[in-house]
């Protein structure tokens, strides 16, 4: 029986901060698990499908997606938002309505779950540190022995599309990236 289901097999319902915890420029983790932790979902089509999915949310969202991973069970996503506009559990609902028919036969468990990151988790070293983790999944799954050798993984940002996470001066760009497009006029706070 799935951990998230109670012994009469009805689900059971992670508990949720407020919505406004989701909104604005609110940065999440989210973890998205197959059912039954099932595989054999992922291939480089569906990886492709993902990130043309992916890019509809973060536009529709107003969001960035500074590292993300697909694993052969389950995704991360660390997703930004960069305005007061933004609100990630939309954006997640529309994600997983327009990947789910993708993945078929598989299905998403019933709620992903996520990690609101507080004010300090955001500072740039504790946040790539953050980001670093979730792309070092398949590394601490035995996958692969570096990360940039795993194939669906990376980032997304929208207006962007040769920015990669392995390049050297990644963390330089994405910070001058998210500044402009998070404060007024490009000025840092």
């Amino acid at each position: 029986m799935p951990l998230d289901r109670d012994p009469l097999n009805r689900p059971f319902f992670l508990p949720r901060l407020p919505t406004r915890a989701y909104q604005g420029e609110a940065v999440v983790h989210w973890t998205l698990t197959i059912e039954d932790r099932g595989t054999g979902w992922l291939t480089p089509a569906l990886h492709a499908r993902f990130r043309e999915l992916l890019l509809h949310t973060l536009i529709r969202g107003r969001l960035l997606c500074p590292a993300y991973v697909l694993m052969p069970d389950h995704l991360h996503l660390l997703l930004m938002g960069t305005d007061e506009t933004s609100d990630q559990r939309i954006s997640i609902a529309f994600l997983r309505t327009h990947l789910e028919p993708e993945l078929r036969p598989f299905t998403f468990q019933h709620q992903p779950h996520d990690h609101v990151l507080r004010k300090e988790e955001t500072k740039h070293q504790a946040f790539e540190t953050t980001a670093g983790y979730v792309i070092q999944n398949p590394v601490r799954s035995g996958l692969v022995t570096e990360a940039r050798d795993w194939s669906y993984g990376g980032c997304l940002l929208p207006g962007y599309p040769r920015l990669h996470l392995f390049q050297d001066d990644y963390w330089e760009k994405f910070w001058r990236i998210y500044f402009k497009l998070t404060w007024p006029h490009g000025e840092k706070k």
